[in-house]
């Protein structure tokens, strides 16, 4: 009964989404655009040049916590962050339809975006020693914009926010600026890492929001995720889990960073659950 509540919390909140709530987050993109425009910065040296001091602003003050920053910034990629809402297969499976619809969108929106625009990262265009850059140096000359870890994480934190979005309004603006900040947090930590410019965040933000809007609109109308809990489905999902674990742990062993570990104990824990609900039944 209780995983029955929460799938039904969870669908219940889902059915008040509208798609007149994805105009704030266009009317955004329509003004940086405009802004851009108005700056004639709407081809790739200007649209780099019109943000540069910020970037080597933002870099600078976000790198002085390499450590921490190194850390979220891996919350970017599913294969890290989808492990923390896994239980959620079986308590909630609109929650996962919902996620993976939306992830579908954000993955198509990212490629044929980055496929448009082919603005070059930063470490392609500016001295390696003008800037931090934490992890990894990424030279590419066509990958910049959008930012494909800030789609990732708004597609999540998007999900989140309408799935268990609570009912009194104090409650209800606790809960929106407390999820805003944790996804703007991880989303501009690509900038301290060295791996995006401020707008590729920004723009990356709004394209996961609106990934995620169509998502729940698709799922509200469409009867998906239901067979995730069948019971004859389960042994397809400990393979898959398996899988992700040893994924997992291969990342531990590349770079051993605390992040993970919570991903593989979520992991882990919802593959028992998983196993001891297949072997009761």
């Amino acid at each position: 009964m209780g995983n029955y509540n929460l799938n039904k919390k969870v669908i219940d909140n889902f059915s008040n989404t509208k798609l007149t709530q994805l105009f704030p987050v266009v009317f955004l993109l329509l003004i940086i655009a405009m802004t851009f425009f108005y700056k004639n910065a709407l081809n790739i040296s200007g649209y780099i040049e019109i943000q540069k001091d910020l970037f080597f602003s933002l870099n600078s003050i976000l790198s002085k916590l390499p450590g921490l920053l190194f850390n979220i910034t891996q919350l970017g990629d599913a294969i890290v962050f989808l492990p923390m809402f896994t239980v959620l297969i079986i308590y909630s499976p609109k929650f996962w339809s919902t996620l993976l619809t939306s992830s579908l969108f954000g993955l198509l929106f990212s490629i044929s975006l980055k496929k448009t625009f082919l603005v070059p990262r930063p470490a392609a265009v500016f001295d390696h020693e003008s800037f931090t850059i934490i992890g990894r140096t990424l030279t590419s000359t066509h990958s910049s914009l959008p930012s494909g870890h800030s789609i990732t994480t708004f597609v999540i934190i998007t999900i989140l926010l309408f799935a268990f979005m609570p009912k009194e309004f104090k409650h209800k603006v606790f809960w929106f600026l407390f999820i805003l900040s944790a996804g703007l947090f991880i989303a501009f930590s690509r900038v301290g890492v060295g791996a995006h410019y401020p707008f590729d965040v920004i723009i990356g933000s709004a394209v996961g929001y609106i990934a995620a809007i169509f998502g729940i609109l698709i799922n509200n109308n469409i009867r998906l995720g239901g067979s995730l809990i069948k019971i004859k489905y389960y042994p397809i999902l400990i393979l898959l889990l398996l899988i992700w674990i040893t994924a997992i742990v291969h990342e531990i062993m590349d770079h051993n960073l605390l992040i993970f570990y919570f991903s593989l104990v979520a992991l882990i824990l919802s593959l028992g659950l998983i196993i001891k609900t297949y072997l009761r039944k």
